[in-house]
């Protein structure tokens, strides 16, 4: 495999502030990455990243969902997803959320754009795809003590991903496919990794931070330890950091200091410490020392996407 000469990570949101990126940049046999910072605009993010890798290939994670559940997809006669998102203008009422359950449809099928009698089973009839897992993808489905991810197109609550993945896709994944002067692709759509990746090249790659929390061995749970108290991102700072050895990285003097701290007192400080948790995560696949499975299903290479660094489905 030609390795990257950068690897990035970033947590995303719908909210811009909340969006933190973490990047390493490798010297020698080593991996060296400075403290986590904003992601700025997304539709220029494609050349940054081109910039710092200085000629050199790069490999960037972003944690929102890339791909479309296969019920759609075939409902819809979508047989690519890169494809889909390239005829897709920035004005489509795709990116629209649905106020009303009456306005779902298959050409508009995010919703509900805000609380008050709402229901999943909206989703469910007004898109005649059921039961919920339906609209899953295969890469959301319960897994190794993992329970089910949120429906794609389900955009409320505080495990939804929907509104993340509007902005993803509209706001940096389809002007990066446009960008004909900064070469792309999307993993595993384009084919695998060790093809995709040479200089010159970025691939872009789905990536979920609470994966690699199992891979590295970083707890959170219950009501005083969550990822949005100060005190259990401390507590979690040894096993991110054994994993960031392991995995050849070096950290900034400050970049430790600020881990070891938890990234401060403020709940948003889980946004910098997942940008780190994914970055090291990426960085151990890399190194093998988290294997890396690469779907070889047509529908899955095309249509639903895959997981960086997730393991096979069960049979």
């Amino acid at each position: 495999m030609s390795g990257p000469a950068l690897v990035a990570h970033a947590d995303w949101s719908v909210d811009a502030k909340k969006r933190w990126m973490a990047v390493a940049v490798q010297q020698e046999d080593l991996w060296h990455a400075a403290a986590p910072e904003p992601v700025g605009e997304p539709s220029n993010l494609l050349p940054r990243l081109h910039d710092r890798a200085s000629g050199g290939g790069v490999l960037a994670g972003f944690d929102f969902p890339i791909g479309l559940p296969a019920a759609y997809a075939r409902r819809t006669r979508i047989e690519d997803f890169p494809g889909f998102l390239k005829r897709l203008g920035a004005e489509s009422a795709f990116w629209r959320v649905c106020r009303t359950a009456d306005e779902i449809d298959l050409a508009r099928p995010f919703y509900p754009d805000r609380p008050g009698g709402t229901s999943q089973e909206h989703l469910m009839s007004h898109l005649n795809l059921r039961p919920i897992d339906q609209l899953r993808r295969r890469c959301e489905l319960p897994s190794h003590g993992r329970r089910a991810a949120c429906p794609l197109f389900w955009t409320l609550g505080g495990n939804q991903v929907g509104k993340a993945a509007i902005s993803g896709w509209r706001d940096f994944i389809a002007p990066a496919l446009a960008d004909k002067a900064h070469e792309m692709s999307l993993w595993p759509f384009d084919g695998e990794l060790t093809g995709l990746l040479r200089p010159g090249r970025a691939v872009i790659a789905e990536t979920y931070p609470a994966e690699f929390y199992r891979h590295l061995e970083i707890a959170f749970g219950g009501k005083d330890n969550g990822k949005r108290n100060q005190a259990a991102r401390r507590r979690n700072a040894e096993p991110l950091l054994a994993g960031a050895k392991a995995a050849g990285l070096v950290l900034e003097p400050e970049t430790e200091s600020q881990l070891r701290d938890g990234f401060g007192p403020r709940k948003s400080g889980e946004d910098p410490f997942d940008a780190m948790v994914g970055l090291v995560g990426m960085l151990n696949v890399l190194a093998g020392r988290c294997p890396l499975w690469e779907p070889t299903d047509p529908v899955l290479r095309r249509v639903e996407g895959w997981i960086f660094g997730q393991a096979a489905p069960p049979p």
